[in-house]
């Protein structure tokens, strides 16, 4: 049925979200508004193609072994990601510079050096290994369009569901999670109180880095089936508003990348929805939610206080 093949689809296209959207949550619970994701996404998807290529050179299609091109995309993915968020982390918390400026200048960065280096990528057989890809973790061949919805995807869905599963339970259960929390609500209590602020600074923009690399990967390798597009930075800004939209929370962030892939993907199936006006919506909608929750002003669906401010230790 159709209705099957849109959530399925939704799905998919969702999964580029849910990764950028987790990268992003976890960078901002350590209190910095990273606006450099677009550009990380970027780089993410150039490292993953990067990995794939060598894997892929002077090698016969039909001997492509999924696993393996899998742990190489994701591998050069996350190093290429990590390297451009860990220029971010230097700038912002190191040098403490402004985190707006600093976060459009990576994403100009990445989105720039993406558009450049992929020229030197041989593609030619990605469309093979999109197919490789596809079928690792896949167990509905021989299913109806409906169980296809759960598990008629590619390994980067799954990957991508226990990704945020994982974050959501270190916040939630773990001392780590508590002090990241802690960092970017009241830094300066925080260090008072014996944490290493930097420490957990640095590793939640490296970390949330190398995972929003991975929605930048899963958007060519997977969505568009090795064809590279210059339209990851769009799927990076709308990650940045679904973290609005989920209030800050990785389980909510599931829901809301379903909700934004198919508002997404709904004027390829229904033609009467213009696609700019579908494209509107997700905007529109984490405005609305913005809104509400700021009338509302509950304290578990706002933002880390410290969010955007530099932490100056001299200062405490």
């Amino acid at each position: 049925m159709a209705i099957f093949t849109i959530i399925r689809s939704a799905i998919n296209l969702g999964t580029a979200f849910l990764f950028g959207c987790t990268g992003e949550t976890i960078t901002e619970k350590s209190g910095h508004l990273n606006l450099g994701i677009p550009g990380i996404m970027c780089m993410g998807a150039l490292g993953g193609c990067r990995g794939v290529s060598i894997y892929l050179k002077g090698m016969d299609p039909s001997n492509i072994n999924a696993f393996t091109l899998l742990l190489m995309a994701i591998l050069f993915s996350v190093l290429y990601a990590g390297l451009t968020g860990m220029i971010y982390a230097f700038l912002t918390v190191g040098l403490r510079c402004n985190q707006n400026v600093t976060g459009l200048t990576v994403t100009t960065f990445g989105v720039g050096c993406s558009k450049y280096f992929i020229k030197g990528i041989n593609t030619q057989n990605f469309n093979y290994a999109s197919e490789s890809l596809g079928r690792l973790f896949s167990f509905s061949e021989n299913m109806g369009d409906f169980w296809q919805i759960f598990f008629g995807h590619g390994s980067l869905v799954y990957i991508a569901i226990i990704v945020v599963l994982i974050t959501s339970f270190v916040f939630k259960k773990t001392r780590v999670g508590l002090k990241l929390r802690a960092v970017g609500e009241n830094p300066a209590a925080a260090d008072a109180a014996g944490i290493n602020v930097t420490k957990y600074k640095y590793g939640a923009i490296l970390i949330g880095s190398a995972v929003a690399g991975l929605g930048g990967l899963f958007y060519i390798m997977d969505f568009l089936h090795g064809s590279w597009e210059y339209d990851v930075d769009a799927i990076g800004w709308l990650s940045v508003a679904l973290v609005i939209f989920t209030l800050w929370k990785p389980d909510l962030s599931i829901l809301g990348s379903f909700l934004f892939g198919m508002l997404r993907i709904l004027p390829t199936y229904i033609s009467a929805l213009p696609r700019d006006i579908a494209g509107l919506l997700p905007y529109v909608v984490t405005i609305v939610v913005l809104i509400v929750t700021s009338v509302l002003d509950s304290k578990e669906n706002q933002p880390p206080a410290a969010l955007g401010l530099s932490y100056f230790r001299e200062e405490r």
